[in-house]
């Protein structure tokens, strides 16, 4: 099983844990990158591939989780040293309020509407739900055992978080802020990552080297054998490939989603992680002749 020691060491090793892209209308995207082992938050220009600012070093306390708000002006970072999570101004790229959460939080998801932040609390078992205007935490949702990842359906109607340590997805209903449903997924579920349409969860199970496939209908699970160790998980914006990276086998697997099935499996560097939605929507510049 995947156990809290092991999640300390994957955010202790790793610099760069989660990439988070802000794309807004006629604007140029950024990319937050939370560095735990420095304790800040790079800035990333993606039209330049430059670091145009970073967030300070002194206020952020393990920096893990990153979520930036649909609206592009806020973005929600998990500290997973001092149970708090920090929002940045993304005009400023300052933290300008610190929430007082769970203990352990690592993911963060906010809801498509952005009103609300959910925060999966590692040592205590619980989500914080975050109220994004006030800033505050409004309730705390019992989940499984060790929650880890957390994902949002475009609907903004259900939640998913991964169960680490009990091979679980717990199922949020965003209305009530209750469980509705508790599915069984592989051993040592971590990333989560969610169709375009709605339609099916994708979950990298670390410990049995699957990733388990949720029907968001009727919750039923389809396992599809990829790499070594899979940690990340994410779906392409057309929502017809989902890459999984597979952290042992230093290897990318690409599923196509139609079949459930790999498709091609991409060499990597060592030991890849990429725990977050880590592909985006690349604005081309346009050739002139």
């Amino acid at each position: 099983m995947l156990n809290k020691k092991k999640l300390y060491s994957i955010a202790l090793v790793s610099i760069a844990l989660v990439l988070m892209l802000i794309n807004i209308t006629d604007a140029t995207p950024f990319a937050y990158i939370t560095n735990s082992g420095s304790n800040n938050v790079s800035v990333i220009d993606t039209a330049t591939n430059n670091i145009t600012a970073i967030v300070s070093a002194s206020i952020l306390n393990n920096p893990y989780g990153v979520a930036v708000t649909p609206d592009g002006t806020k973005a929600y970072v998990t500290n997973l040293n001092d149970n708090t999570v920090s929002v940045i101004n993304t005009k400023t790229n300052t933290v300008t309020t610190t929430i007082p959460i769970g203990n352990g939080p690592f993911g963060v998801a906010i809801t498509p509407d952005g009103t609300k932040a959910y925060v999966t609390n590692s040592d205590d078992d619980t989500v914080s739900v975050i109220n994004t205007k006030t800033n505050t935490v409004t309730t705390t949702v019992p989940v499984g055992n060790v929650p880890f990842g957390v994902a949002i359906t475009p609907d903004g109607k259900k939640v998913y978080v991964t169960n680490s340590d009990e091979g679980t997805v717990s199922v949020i209903n965003t209305k009530t802020n209750t469980v509705t449903d508790t599915v069984l997924v592989g051993t040592g579920p971590s990333g989560v990552a969610i169709t375009p349409d709605g339609t099916s969860v994708y979950v990298a199970n670390s410990d049995d080297d699957t990733v388990s496939v949720i029907n968001t209908k009727t919750n039923t699970v389809t396992n599809v054998p990829v790499g070594f160790v899979p940690r990340g998980v994410t779906v392409t914006p057309d929502g017809k490939k989902v890459y999984v990276a597979n952290s042992q086998s230093n290897t990318i697997s690409a599923i196509n989603t139609a079949k459930n099935r790999v498709i091609a499996t991409v060499p990597g560097g060592t030991w890849p992680i990429a725990f977050g939605q880590f592909i985006g929507n690349i604005q081309m510049k346009p050739k002139i002749t």
